[in-house]
């Protein structure tokens, strides 16, 4: 019987952090511990964006090179895939195979309920991020001219 074969997508959310490349990288040492085989890994995406946004070109094309190809798409992590509860459901629901590779025996329950605990974490974020820079301002400070 053939190995599984799998798209990787990965994904971080800032120039920055693409630059740096470590969380990429981060991301390919999990998806090559996950699937170790020769032949197992299909092309690969990559993409700087927020995981707030759905219409992302790399992880369109890896969805449809999956459908191709029969492979499943693997991400590292389900927030590495969105924040965004509805999207990831939606997702799950299409008939798209996808695994993460820190929960890779999920099931529909478990990424439902992740991929809601991961929505709130967005959210959360972004409201520590607006209190945090209206404090800023509140003191007085610029954030564009003071940004480190």
């Amino acid at each position: 019987m053939l190995p599984r074969r799998y798209v990787p997508y990965y994904r971080v959310s800032t120039v920055r952090q693409g630059q740096s490349g470590l969380g990429l990288e981060a991301q390919r040492a999990a998806v090559h511990a996950f699937a170790p085989q020769p032949g197992q890994l299909l092309a690969e995406f990559v993409e700087v964006e927020s995981g707030k946004k759905n219409q992302r070109p790399q992880l369109l094309a890896a969805i449809a090179a999956a459908r191709e190809a029969r492979a499943t798409l693997l991400i590292a992590k389900l927030d590495r895939l969105s924040r965004n509860a509805g999207f990831i459901l939606a997702l799950r629901d299409s008939g798209v195979d996808f695994v993460c590779c820190d929960m890779p025996d999920a099931n529909t329950l478990t990424v439902g309920i992740f991929a809601i605990i991961a929505q709130h974490e967005r959210e959360t974020i972004s409201k520590r991020t607006k209190d945090a820079l209206a404090a800023k301002k509140a003191r007085g400070r610029c954030w564009a001219t003071h940004r480190t």
